[in-house]
């Protein structure tokens, strides 16, 4: 049986790569170069994804594989240390991985010399690690229901209490200064690109929490731990905090009725984002007697999802809304109260994700399919389930 040797980063592993290697396997046993972690920093000018013993590992798992090695050279060439010491018989590449030097090193070696054209399995989309890179991030978002700001020490001094946070999946654009966190969600894109890690939400949660709030940030501002909470765990989730940054205590709700039932309760109106020169902190009037309106809000609006109950659900909405407008009145400016004014009649309660000031008027209404067939503005949401 000849000796087959291909080469590449495989980097973010897709069907593209298997379908490469099903199809140079057929010339022989296949042997795979795998780029060292240090060649694609210093050829790519990035990080990869995956360290290359992870890469490795993978590569050496496809069963048209023989065996798989890290390359010890460096760029473009990397690979000519391991073709030495195995010495094939045919040198594999792709149609857009071949080039002169390739086929030069093979003539002076007497290598075959075989180029494949890129082409996908039978029924399967062509694939190709620049068109991953180029896809949708799939990284969740957050949508707070009730008990926002109460996550600031600055808050939750006067009166401790819950914040409560559904995890959104991106099924919608996710517009910048909007009020769904998109601050810590361009956090966790320089860490994770592309989709958040298979690991313990909470713990993942904090560690995003602290990412973002380095210590060095010279501007002072420490993010809310709403944001990463809301984003990193999954499902319906409620947070208390007492006088600290972090909760005391998280609670999840994943049961699949009650996450519908909010889906087909809840949509998103666009509006103009804060500006720039927006301070929704400007004129605050924190109190503890509206700090415990808030915190009570909350209490009664995670009562009210526990029963199903739309009209109890709706009043909550609204009161903690108004519980967080008394404590800062410029979340309302611009060309938010002429949102409010043209759709307060039509929906049972509205308020601002985030910190206001613009971004998205959160509707709870009778029926979300309904309203969005008669509104086609409205963004339905889709909740993010564990393992999604």
């Amino acid at each position: 049986m000849k000796k087959v040797f291909v080469s590449g980063c495989y980097d973010l592993l897709h069907s593209g790569h298997v379908e490469f290697f099903r199809q140079a396997a057929q010339y022989g046993d296949l042997y795979v170069g795998i780029g060292s972690d240090a060649t694609i920093l210093e050829y790519k000018h990035h990080k990869t994804v995956y360290c290359e013993q992870e890469r490795l590992f993978m590569v050496k798992s496809i069963r048209y594989v023989k065996d798989a090695f890290i390359n010890a050279g460096s760029g473009i060439m990397d690979f000519v240390p391991t073709v030495e010491a195995l010495k094939p018989d045919i040198l594999v590449v792709n149609e857009d991985g071949g080039n002169e030097e390739k086929l030069r090193f093979c003539e002076e070696h007497g290598i075959e010399y075989v180029v494949l054209s890129r082409e996908p399995h039978e029924g399967l989309t062509v694939r190709s690690s620049t068109s991953l890179k180029e896809s949708p991030c799939m990284i969740p978002t957050r949508l707070d229901l009730a008990g926002t700001w109460i996550d600031q020490p600055f808050v939750n001094c006067f009166a401790p209490g819950w914040a409560i946070t559904i995890s959104l999946e991106p099924t919608f654009e996710i517009r910048e200064r909007c009020g769904l966190s998109t601050s810590t969600r361009n956090m966790i894109k320089k860490i994770w690109p592309f989709q958040l890690p298979n690991m313990d939400p909470e713990m993942l949660a904090k560690i995003v929490f602290c990412f973002e709030n380095d210590p060095e940030r010279s501007d002072g501002i420490i993010s809310g731990a709403q944001d990463s909470i809301g984003i990193c765990v999954p499902g319906l989730c409620r947070h208390f905090y007492n006088n600290r940054f972090w909760p005391e205590k998280i609670e999840t709700c994943y049961d699949e009725g009650v996450l519908g039932w909010l889906e087909s309760h809840l949509v998103m109106i666009p509006m103009l984002p804060r500006s720039p020169e927006c301070s929704v902190v400007e004129g605050k009037d924190i109190t503890e007697t509206k700090v415990k309106a808030l915190a009570q809000a909350a209490d009664d609006c995670w009562t009210a999802i526990m029963q199903k109950n739309l009209p109890a659900f709706a009043k909550a909405y609204a009161d903690s809304f108004q519980a967080q407008v008394a404590m800062f009145p410029a979340m309302i400016q611009g060309s938010v109260p002429a949102y409010i004014e043209r759709y307060k009649d039509l929906v049972l309660a509205y308020k601002m994700p985030g910190a206001g000031g613009g971004g998205y008027l959160a509707c709870v209404v009778e029926d979300a399919a309904t309203f969005a067939a008669t509104h086609p503005e409205a963004i339905r949401l889709t909740i993010r389930r564990p393992g999604m």
